[in-house]
């Protein structure tokens, strides 16, 4: 036990199923439908949409990491080029937007809804 009180291995058994979870969320996720990093907590029952993006950061290379977004429509920062090749070919609706990326997911037109 840590000082704390609290096991170790149960912190580390709740963080990886977290991720898991996380992760089987985003794999739902259809083309061309995007989430927020909020929809994708409250999905899950949390409220965590900072600890969705640090998973995502973490342990997203390998899932659809494209369709998971910020609030205001804007693919995951950093990822803005890359992000959009994925949007064109899945017909993901984008529209202009004055910022440095360009665009934004049209997040009205395609949000997904489990």
């Amino acid at each position: 036990m840590s000082a704390a009180g609290a096991d170790p291995a149960t912190d580390d058994d709740v963080f990886g199923t977290f991720v898991d979870a996380v992760l089987a969320v985003v794999a739902d996720i259809p083309p061309g439908c995007v989430a927020t990093y909020g929809d994708v907590a409250a999905l899950l029952g949390s409220r965590g949409a900072r600890a969705v993006g640090r998973v995502m950061a973490l342990h997203g290379s390998d899932a659809p990491w494209w369709r998971v977004i910020r609030a205001g429509g804007h693919p995951p920062a950093g990822h803005a080029a890359s992000a959009r090749r994925h949007y064109e070919a899945e017909g993901t609706p984008l529209l202009p937007a004055a910022n440095d990326d360009g665009y934004r997911v049209d997040l009205a037109a395609c949000r997904w809804r489990r």
